[in-house]
């Protein structure tokens, strides 16, 4: 048996982008991108929620409280954690990823990981939409992949 998933957004889907305000220079043209991922892939405009929260710390405890609510079908993680002087950024980055991983192994659900972690301002504006491309697009065409190749998968 071989299985993957597909790029195809049914209509009835339900996603939510989850985006951290600091740094919304970059994480509006993340959110920006992973919205138009969705609607060139089928989504309707009725069935993607957008939350903003104050910082990328924040985005595993939204994430987790949407999942439980069983309203969507997948949910992407977007945020953009540039250094610093100081050891702060590790610590961000470090939770960040690790509670966005958790969600999605609590709760069964496909969580995007579009959260950019860079040294400079210029990586940053790299990857939210110039050379580098969007980051956004790319963890949000991740995520429809793994919620088709889960919803083929017939094991409990």
């Amino acid at each position: 048996m071989n299985l993957e998933g597909n790029f195809e957004v049914k209509n009835d889907q339900r996603f939510a982008l989850v985006v951290s305000r600091f740094n919304d220079i970059f994480t509006s043209k993340l959110e920006a991108g992973a919205k138009d991922c969705l609607l060139r892939h089928g989504a309707s405009e009725e069935n993607i929620d957008t939350y903003w929260v104050s910082g990328c710390f924040e985005l595993p405890l939204v994430l987790k409280k949407l999942a439980k609510s069983g309203k969507y079908n997948a949910m992407v993680a977007l945020g953009a954690v540039i250094k610093g002087g100081t050891p702060h950024f590790d610590y961000v980055c470090q939770s960040v990823t690790k509670g966005v991983a958790q969600v999605s192994y609590d709760y069964d659900i496909p969580v995007g990981f579009g959260v950019i972690t860079t040294n400079t301002l210029e990586q940053a504006l790299e990857r939210s939409g110039s050379k580098a491309g969007n980051k956004g697009w790319e963890a949000t065409m991740a995520t429809i992949e793994q919620l088709n190749l889960l919803n083929k998968i017939n094991i409990d």
